[in-house]
């Protein structure tokens, strides 16, 4: 298993909930990076949520990529969500499956031109799995939050990143 993503050292924990939720109180059980490593990666639809102007949610469908255990999604530049990015930056992503849980919350940073090698890299992950090139903008999900689960409440897991 390689390094798991974000500035530094990610913390696994337990998430925090009611205690009604059963939750276990020790760390028996946390599930491995491995996990959201190839959920992610294998999954062909992604659910996006951001924040519109006046501050409601907004949930939409993307396509995406998982590469250097990193979510990268893009969108037309006039799509809502795109928009909505311009203005807050704070994105959930959240794979198609309620019962194998990814849940990754953070910011949407975006990549464009500018970084040639790294488009190159993204429209080759695009070819591979969708069949064609996506081109900028793209987005780089830098997660604060990811939390995880396939046997809940028993391997319910939490990642923080500083």
């Amino acid at each position: 298993m390689g390094k798991e993503p974000g500035d530094g050292e990610p913390r696994r924990t337990r998430p925090t909930t009611e205690e009604s939720y059963g939750i276990p109180d020790h760390e028996t059980g946390l599930l491995p990076w491995e996990f959201v490593r190839k959920k992610m990666a294998d999954d062909e639809t992604y659910w996006v949520t951001t924040t519109l102007p006046d501050g409601r949610p907004h949930a939409r469908p993307v396509w995406g990529v998982w590469v250097d255990d990193t979510f990268y999604c893009g969108g037309g530049k006039s799509t809502r969500w795109v928009r909505n990015l311009a203005v807050s930056p704070e994105i959930v992503v959240h794979r198609e499956s309620g019962t194998e849980v990814v849940i990754i919350e953070g910011r949407a940073d975006r990549i464009e031109e500018s970084e040639p090698e790294l488009v190159e890299r993204l429209d080759a992950a695009y070819e591979g799995k969708y069949g064609i090139q996506h081109g900028t903008p793209f987005f780089e999900v830098r997660p604060e939050t990811v939390l995880a689960w396939s046997d809940y409440p028993d391997d319910a897991t939490r990642w923080q990143f500083d």
